[in-house]
């Protein structure tokens, strides 16, 4: 009889084989597809989630916390949180700001400044911790948010500004930074686009008090769903421990304080603040610790096809506004994206058309103008100049992918596509 080490390394084989034959996502030109994104994850990471199956230990524990203490160590910080989504990861973050146990934290009633062209789930939570979002336009070259305008939007009841590499672009952080410490205002990162991003040498995220990040299936590395908060703040780290998992201590660093606070309550269900559910799975934290080590290779190659799109499309200048990497900045480049000029001789959606039917996959660039999705009705807000760069980008933006499996050839194809269409339209 097979040994139980026996079995799990046949195991194993079969899914490696499995892979082998069934996962190539290589461009191929004579079927060419370019999808927005393809899987970054293959048979090492299912057999690490395979593992944590065949133990039957699925729920948040050891791995978890050896992914959290991985990344935060890859990039310098003192404590990670992990959760089960980016989304929840900006949730987290914004409670644990505006938590009652949080020294010099936000208020209900405070304001915080968001960038216009953002994601629903940097708005959100600053609407459900009771805060009043301030949205401002963007710089039409970088895509994020203008120091400028932030600086104009500031009012008295302003208290905070929550940030977004979009596409990860890290933003102009040294004018940022520099607002924020003269006017004494928390800073919020949400990074959920631009893992492995930096500004200046130091990594995005690093320069508030809070940062977030997202390992979605289509992001630079994943989890499948999944997201971390980071800090150098211990007692926000246990605050966003504690409301992580139902307000209780279970998860905390420093359970003997709590303990002693309150001797009269068992502490295996002790609840000391309110609380959610948005934990990781072992599954996760083990798909983490095995994609983490490959993040660095995939946003190179992103990089990389950034360059050479750029290279091939930039002589089409006089139709097309393109992302432009921030001063200082090392973007990871979520995708390319693409404005096009208001007096171009075609509407976007008649490229995006011919586009997709050449198997080119596009989507819109984020939100667009979050200020006129039609949800911000239904909440207080509070708007600063008219937002003409956020909307342009809405009504005529867009990007594609450049993700790890677009090389050389596929940057060809799509240099190609558009070349046919421009030269359809009379513009070449």
């Amino acid at each position: 009889m097979a040994t139980p080490e026996q079995l799990l390394k046949q195991v194993h084989e079969s899914v490696e084989a499995y892979c082998k034959a069934q996962h190539d996502f290589k461009f191929k030109s004579g079927a060419p597809i370019v999808r927005l994104h393809e899987p970054t994850f293959g048979a090492e990471e299912i057999n690490a989630a395979l593992d944590c199956m065949l133990t039957t230990q699925v729920t948040m524990g050891a791995k978890v916390k050896a992914f959290e203490r991985q990344f935060s160590d890859k990039y310098g910080w003192k404590h990670g949180v992990m959760n089960n989504s980016g989304s929840s990861a900006n949730l987290l973050a914004v409670a644990a700001i505006a938590n009652p146990e949080t020294k010099d934290g936000l208020r209900p009633g405070d304001e915080v400044i968001v960038p216009a062209l953002s994601w629903s789930t940097t708005v959100w939570p600053l609407v459900q911790c009771g805060l009043i979002p301030v949205i401002v336009d963007i710089d039409p070259a970088t895509l994020n948010i203008d120091p400028a305008q932030l600086e104009r939007a500031i009012g008295p009841k302003t208290r905070g500004v929550m940030i977004v590499p979009v596409y990860g672009n890290p933003c102009a952080m040294d004018a940022i930074v520099d607002i924020c410490q003269r006017r004494s205002l928390i800073l919020i990162e949400d990074c959920c686009e631009a893992l492995g991003a930096f500004y200046d040498n130091k990594p995005v995220g690093k320069f508030g008090r809070v940062g977030t990040f997202s390992f979605y299936f289509s992001h630079h590395m994943t989890t499948l769903e999944g997201g971390i908060c980071v800090t150098d703040d211990f007692e926000l780290a246990e605050t966003m421990r504690i409301l992580r998992a139902h307000g209780w201590i279970r998860e905390v660093e420093d359970k003997a304080t709590w303990i002693k606070r309150y001797p009269e309550i068992h502490p295996r269900f002790l609840f000391v603040n309110s609380g959610y559910n948005l934990r990781a799975t072992e599954l996760q934290g083990a798909m983490g610790s095995v994609q983490l080590p490959k993040l660095d290779g995939y946003v190179e190659s992103r990089r990389e096809n950034a360059i050479g799109l750029r290279r091939t499309l930039g002589q089409y200048g006089a139709v097309f506004d393109f992302q432009e990497e921030t001063p200082k900045g090392r973007s990871s480049w979520f995708g390319f994206a693409i404005t096009v000029r208001e007096d171009a001789p075609f509407k976007v959606q008649e490229l995006m058309d011919s586009l997709e039917a050449a198997h080119i996959e596009t989507r819109p660039i984020i939100c667009g103008n979050i200020a006129r999705q039609p949800a911000m009705k239904l909440y207080p807000h509070r708007v600063v100049g008219d937002l003409t760069h956020a909307s342009a980008v809405m009504d005529r933006g867009f990007s594609f992918g450049i993700h790890q499996d677009v090389d050389s050839t596929a940057r060809d194809y799509i240099a190609d596509q558009f070349r046919q269409f421009l030269k359809g339209r009379g513009v070449i």
